[in-house]
């Protein structure tokens, strides 16, 4: 019998983990519909915690301002930078001339950041929620308290970078990093929720080893990140080919992206043969109500549901919806394999 805080806590856990998900869905969306800079400062929108709806609500040099203090904002990065060695990096960014580019203001653009901005808030405020009721877990596995401190304390600097990624017009290496965060939120929760849950596991009896799946799902999960990495490197390059075009001639800019398009496309072949292998291993040593063979029918419904999202991409224009579900699916197949990884990795055992 799990204690109720306990329960709580792996329940608290599994929510988080889900609204993360969400959290990076409306990313996704924010970045297929261009709103990335629908609220010019952080973390008010146009100075306020409700945006506007109009432009009549706004001062009539709000463009200037909001440029103003961007650009004082990117300054002080750039020391940051400056102090941290990186005075190339701090260099790109005072002479980006794009930060001195104004933005016009646009209702829905404004809203869709801003509910992307409310989701990061409440992913917060549950990573907070954790925290508090990882408390009970402090002797008996403190891991999991720590654990999710370290998670409250990535939030606070993903939080912080998201304010980055605004100030500096959506500077390419910061979104990507800012990308590979998430990554990190979530394989902090999928970790704290597995091993929460094993603490109360029952015994089982050995039927095989294992030790071969298990380096074939860590090498699915390294690929998993590298292929989001390059993924996101080639929405970086699409958004500087829809800008170059005046956001015209869509149908051609996924062929003017360039060599980078096509190591995506083949590292996703890589991930696909991955799991259809790691699939059909898991079925052959896990049979029944197994939570590992569960867990390899969801990874392959959602692989399926990534490859078709990227052939609507590549072959249809890059479709604002698809691009959105590509995201999510990507990390939703990262936190799955992540997640059997766990689960197989202590195991040399299943319960008849």
């Amino acid at each position: 019998m799990i204690p109720t805080s306990e329960a709580r806590f792996i329940r608290l856990n599994l929510i988080t983990v889900i609204v993360t998900l969400l959290l990076i869905l409306a990313g996704g969306i924010v970045r297929s519909t261009g709103s990335g800079m629908g609220c010019p400062d952080w973390p008010k929108c146009f100075d306020q915690y409700v945006p506007p709806t109009s432009v009549d609500q706004l001062p009539a040099n709000y463009k200037e301002k909001y440029v103003a203090k961007r650009v004082q904002k990117n300054e002080r990065f750039a020391k940051t930078l400056d102090k941290l060695g990186r005075k190339d990096l701090a260099d790109s960014i005072r002479h980006d001339v794009s930060i001195l580019q104004p933005e016009t203001f646009n209702a829905a653009n404004t809203w869709t950041e801003y509910i992307n901005r409310l989701m990061g808030a409440l992913t917060g405020f549950l990573l907070i929620g954790l925290a508090i009721l990882a408390w009970t877990f402090r002797k008996k596995a403190s891991r999991l308290f720590w654990l999710s401190i370290l998670n409250l304390v990535v939030v606070v600097f993903q939080a912080w970078l998201g304010s980055i990624v605004v100030s500096t017009n959506l500077l390419q290496w910061v979104v990507t990093v800012h990308m590979l965060l998430a990554l990190v939120m979530l394989a902090i929760l999928v970790y704290t929720y597995n091993y929460a849950k094993q603490l109360h596991q029952e015994e089982m009896t050995i039927i095989s080893k294992t030790a071969g799946l298990k380096l074939l799902i860590l090498a699915a999960v390294v690929v998993s990140i590298i292929q989001i990495v390059v993924g996101t490197e080639v929405r970086e390059a699409v958004d500087m080919i829809s800008k170059k075009l005046l956001y015209n001639d869509r149908a051609s800019w996924v062929e003017r992206v360039g060599a980078i398009f096509s190591y995506h496309r083949d590292l996703a072949i890589l991930v696909a043969v991955l799991n259809v292998f790691i699939y059909k291993i898991v079925m052959d040593k896990f049979g029944g109500k197994a939570t590992e063979l569960r867990v390899g029918n969801s990874i392959v419904i959602v692989l399926i549901v990534q490859v078709l999202s990227g052939i609507l991409l590549s072959n249809f224009a890059l479709p604002p919806y698809a691009q959105a579900i590509h995201i999510l699916f990507s990390t939703t197949l990262f936190t799955l394999q992540f997640y059997l990884y766990l689960l197989v990795y202590r195991t040399n055992t299943y319960k008849q």
